[in-house]
């Protein structure tokens, strides 16, 4: 029980970091573009190279240990693509000019002279559709933290700085339609929420049907959430945020990161 109530909290900071990003909205002036892409490419780093160096190998490791070498290699495999199929389609169900990905900064509010019921309705949509997005990752993080809390904590760091522009994206219209960063603050932290039900909901749903192959497809699904969320979200975010090599001295800066954490666990 004690791993579990672990997993949900380090779920739940992942989550609402978009509380930080609606702090960061009314308090600044101008985005700081150089961190944001930084960061993001940081992000990435870090969850490209658990996903490949570590959990993709942890899943195979325990599908082909209970089906056998051929199958399990290609279970593996089949639910590592099954995970990128999952987030992808829930990216093409959310309207594009709703997405929560789109780069937004939070001068950009000050630019616009739409009317405040319609930056009220953009507000409330982009929480929902952070809301869908976030619950899949909200699961990947629960159950990497129910099997290796010191890969679910970096993970954890890196989804919330990926969360904090979506925190952006909700409470800057929200904002400027009603003059209230309480209100804003709410949508932007209800919108987090998702991560750690997904976590609890998928741990209710899965958990009485927990084996080494139910735990080896969640965990290579999980790796292809992952590896899609970088190359689909992250790293085009960092590039626009600020110059390519920003995002990619960031990238670089997050592997590097994520694999002396590994070693120092070893």
């Amino acid at each position: 029980m004690e791993n579990v109530l672990i997993a949900f909290l380090i779920t739940a900071f992942a989550g609402l970091s978009t509380g930080i990003g609606s702090i960061i909205a009314f308090f600044s002036k101008k985005t700081n573009r150089v961190f944001l892409s930084l960061s993001l490419g940081f992000s990435a780093g870090v969850m490209i190279y658990v996903s490949m160096i570590e959990i993709f190998v942890k899943a195979k490791e325990s599908l082909t240990a209970d089906l056998g070498d051929i199958a399990g290699n290609w279970v593996t495999v089949i639910s590592f693509f099954g995970g990128m199929f999952v987030i992808a389609l829930i990216d093409k169900l959310i309207p594009s000019e709703k997405n929560p990905h789109e780069v937004k900064c939070v001068e950009d509010a000050c630019k616009t002279d739409a009317k405040n019921s319609k930056l009220m309705r953009m507000g409330i949509f982009t929480a929902l559709a952070i809301g869908i997005h976030n619950f899949p990752e909200g699961i990947a993080t629960f159950i990497s933290a129910m099997q290796k809390p010191e890969i679910a904590i970096p993970i954890a760091a890196a989804i919330a700085i990926h969360n904090i522009p979506e925190g952006i994206a909700v409470s800057v219209p929200i904002y400027q339609a009603t003059g209230s960063k309480l209100k804003a603050f709410r949508y932007s932290f209800l919108s987090g929420l998702a991560e750690p039900i997904g976590a609890l909901v998928g741990w209710l749903v899965l958990n009485p049907f927990m084996t080494d192959t139910v735990f080896g497809v969640i965990f290579a699904g999980v790796a292809g959430i992952m590896v899609f969320i970088s190359f689909d979200e992250l790293l085009p975010a960092a590039r626009e945020y600020g110059e390519h090599h920003i995002s990619i001295y960031g990238l670089i800066g997050g592997m590097a990161v994520m694999a002396i954490s590994l070693l120092l666990f070893l």
